[in-house]
């Protein structure tokens, strides 16, 4: 059996001319702070479902982002002692009249500075991937 698979996006916008990424702390387990992903449905696709789940808990849809298909990042660690995979792909908010909202499965969401998002994050590999795509956001003058 495969491990558990997740997707979701590292969502970022522009503020005053300040790159901030969008982090949302679970209302379940430790509290923990990550960007909106989710377990992939059957007959989904990983894309899909970062779509679904960014919707589902932020309320931002296709619409509202610019997705960057080739910036992509995968992690597999260890969740109670069985290995689960999560997909990341960059995505910027390009709705200016949009804001991030909270859905049953978080209990407060911010948007931060790379400095403060690795801090919140806690765990090096969400720290490495938020680095990997503010590297990717500077190199390709996005």
């Amino acid at each position: 059996m495969a491990p558990p698979r997740a997707c979701g996006f590292v969502i970022f916008r522009r503020f005053f001319g300040q790159v901030e990424y969008l982090l949302m702390q679970t209302s379940y387990g430790i509290h923990h702070w990550t960007p909106p992903k989710g377990h992939v449905d059957p007959g989904e696709t990983d894309l899909q479902t970062a779509l679904r789940e960014t919707e589902e808990e932020a309320g931002l849809s296709r619409e509202d982002l610019k997705i960057f298909d080739n910036a992509r990042q995968e992690l597999v660690y260890n969740v109670n002692d069985k290995p689960k995979t999560v997909i990341y792909w960059l995505a910027e908010l390009i709705n200016r009249n949009k804001d991030a909202r909270l859905s049953s499965e978080h209990q407060e969401f911010r948007w931060l500075c790379l400095q403060d998002a690795c801090r919140l994050a806690g765990y090096e590999e969400m720290q490495n991937t938020l680095k990997y795509f503010d590297r990717y956001i500077v190199e390709n003058e996005l």
